[in-house]
């Protein structure tokens, strides 16, 4: 007899024969990523109709209630669906950092009427969500941020700036930590809030990077009003949500990433770098056969870490993700620059192929892994004094 599980991965096998339409089942291209937002645009007809479908189940946001835009599946439910999707490489539907990371601590944290007004929005794509955390000067010490945020009666008055803030130019709306006391100790004087990018003193300026690109801005606040409705927890207490914001994001950055660590390794070896006969160089061959050991166990802790979402531990173990994560992209980066060859030496020009020049980006993109969601370093800090019980050095 078949158990329920059982029962629920035919049903979803059977719903995604007849509704993933052909095109949503090959490789991500950058200019179709379903972002949603305000202003998305959808080049291929069929990844709005993929989403659409996706919205209707309640499968964008697979484990959120329904009352939330989700399905209220169980996290082995939405296991078997993200395994049903990944057998016949189906696309995910929506992008978001508000399903990433804010749409979690909304559902943890937030009121109820916070949930209403922002969690569906975010499960059917309609708002898109950038992050506002580090500053100029308050990286790695993000503690130190001084964007402040002045209650004057039912809204605060917003001046500063943040930087890094991905595709902040492309989004609708922000979740940001500002400065509400200035004579509390650094950590115990910082609140979270959510407003709009479009709300008036707000300047997004965008970053250009080495790979070519301007995925990051800089975004600037010169007097702008937030209704104090939009605070998220207390006043000065918004250390605590942003460290568990933080444990969302290096879950879900990992977990994202690690989806496209096992392509194209072994396509590329032997394209570009196989003798006469496709045989690929004994030690390269060797090197690509451990990273894809290494995805692979990294596909394990992350699964391991999503069954143990209540353990006390799982905040700390999303350090270990991420800085497992970085090292291994890292390295796949290294090993698909090495595997094209004298292919992967081109920055533009038609004599190399659009896909090499594509996967150098790719590789000088990856360097941001080690910094963005907080560096190595950071977490290997967390890691040493939270899970392995190491002194803190500066004590």
């Amino acid at each position: 007899m078949a158990t329920e599980l059982e029962r629920f991965r035919d049903e979803v096998r059977e719903w995604l024969e007849l509704n993933c339409p052909a095109s949503m089942r090959t490789p991500m291209v950058d200019s179709e990523i379903p972002w949603g937002g305000r202003n998305a645009k959808f080049p291929n007809p069929d990844t709005k109709l993929w989403l659409d479908r996706m919205i209707e189940k309640g499968w964008t946001v697979p484990t959120w209630p329904e009352q939330y835009g989700g399905a209220g599946l169980s996290i082995e439910q939405a296991q078997v669906l993200e395994q049903e999707m990944e057998k016949i490489n189906a696309r995910t539907p929506l992008f978001s950092m508000g399903i990433f990371m804010l749409g979690p601590v909304l559902l943890e944290l937030g009121t109820e009427e916070q949930k209403q007004r922002f969690l569906p929005d975010i499960a059917r794509g309609k708002r898109r969500w950038c992050q506002g955390y580090s500053e100029p000067g308050a990286g790695s010490d993000l503690a130190s941020l001084s964007t402040k945020a002045e209650l004057r009666g039912d809204h605060y008055l917003i001046n500063g700036s943040k930087i890094w803030n991905s595709e902040a130019d492309q989004s609708d709306w922000i979740f940001c930590l500002v400065r509400t006391d200035f004579d509390a100790p650094k950590h115990k004087g910082i609140s979270f809030l959510l407003f709009d990018l479009d709300s008036p003193g707000v300047d997004r300026q965008p970053i250009k990077l080495i790979s070519g690109s301007s995925v990051f801005c800089q975004t600037f606040f010169d007097d702008v009003k937030v209704p104090a409705e939009n605070l998220v927890g207390e006043e000065n207490a918004g250390w605590s949500i942003a460290k568990r914001l933080l444990q969302y994001e290096r879950q879900n950055v990992g977990k994202h990433l690690n989806k496209s660590f096992d392509i194209k390794l072994w396509d590329l070896a032997k394209k570009y770098s196989s003798s006469a006969d496709g045989q690929i160089e004994p030690d390269l061959r060797s090197r690509i056969a451990r990273q894809a050991i290494q995805d692979g166990a990294l596909g394990l802790l992350i699964e391991r870490l999503e069954r143990e979402a209540d353990n006390p531990n799982a905040g700390s173990m999303s350090s270990v993700m991420k800085v497992a994560m970085a090292d291994i992209n890292l390295q796949r980066g290294e090993l698909a620059i090495e595997a094209m060859g004298a292919a992967g030496l081109g920055w533009q020009g038609d004599e190399f192929p659009e896909e090499a020049l594509g996967e150098v980006r790719v590789w000088l993109r990856g360097k941001a892994n080690s910094i963005e969601g907080g560096t190595s370093e950071v977490n290997l800090n967390i890691i040493a004094k939270r899970i392995l019980g190491l002194p803190d050095p500066q004590h």
